[in-house]
Order: C-alpha cells, then structure tokens, then sequence
C-alpha cells in the first residue's frame, strides 16, 4: 500500500489558481501512476487528470483540458495539480489516486489507493 495526503485546496473566486498536491509515502512511488479524481455534491466521483509513472505521459478529461495541468516529482514523491482558469462548475473535493502501472491509468475503478481528499470551492 502506499499513503497518499493530498494538500492545497481552499477558496478561490472564478478565474483564480491554485496548486494542489498529493505526497506519497511507504512504496516507491516511480513504480505508480497516478491520478487526480474529484466528487461534487451529489455526483460520482470522476477522472481529472492522469500521469505515467515516469511522468512522461499526461491525460486529462475535457472539461479541465488546458486549464489544468498535473505533474509529477519523482524525487519528492509528490504530484501536482496546477489548475488555472477556475470556474464555479470545479467546486468539488479532490482524491488523489496511485495504481502499480507504467502507463497512465483514467479508470477509478482500478485504483487501490486513495488520499482522503481536499475541498476546492470556487465562488462566482
């Protein structure tokens, strides 16, 4: 298992930034693709953006495509969200999530390891 803490979330008015992270620790953390998922009230859980384990590859759903970017550093054992442009529509808690893989993985349902979340709540 690898523990995962996500940090960064707050208010923020539309058209605002903020940087999110997800700190990992108790595995290694390049062998682990990674991903960032986000619930609003009400809603499923679902995919924002993924990275490879080697950080190489990206993938983002098409609602935060060019607004958001995620990033990882290997060294620190840390990944980012860098979200930019924010509108009401991405108030929601944020998950971070780590499956053993290579490539980058969109799927929830295949992730075994989850943060406990971060409240991102942007105002109009």
């Amino acid at each position: 298992q690898v523990q995962l803490v996500e940090s960064g979330g707050g208010l923020v008015q539309a058209g605002g930034s903020l940087r999110l992270s997800c700190t990992a620790s108790g595995r290694t953390f390049s062998n682990y693709a990674m991903g960032w998922f986000r619930q609003a009230p009400g809603k499923e859980r679902e995919f924002v953006a993924g990275i490879s384990s080697s950080g190489y590859s990206t993938l983002y759903a098409d609602s935060v495509k060019g607004r958001f970017t995620i990033s990882r550093d290997n060294a620190k054992n840390t990944m980012y969200l860098q979200m930019n442009s924010l509108k009401p529509e991405d108030t929601a808690v944020y998950y971070c999530g780590a499956v053993r893989n290579f490539g980058v993985v969109a799927t929830l349902l295949r992730y075994d390891n989850w943060g406990q979340g971060t409240q991102v709540t942007v105002s109009s």
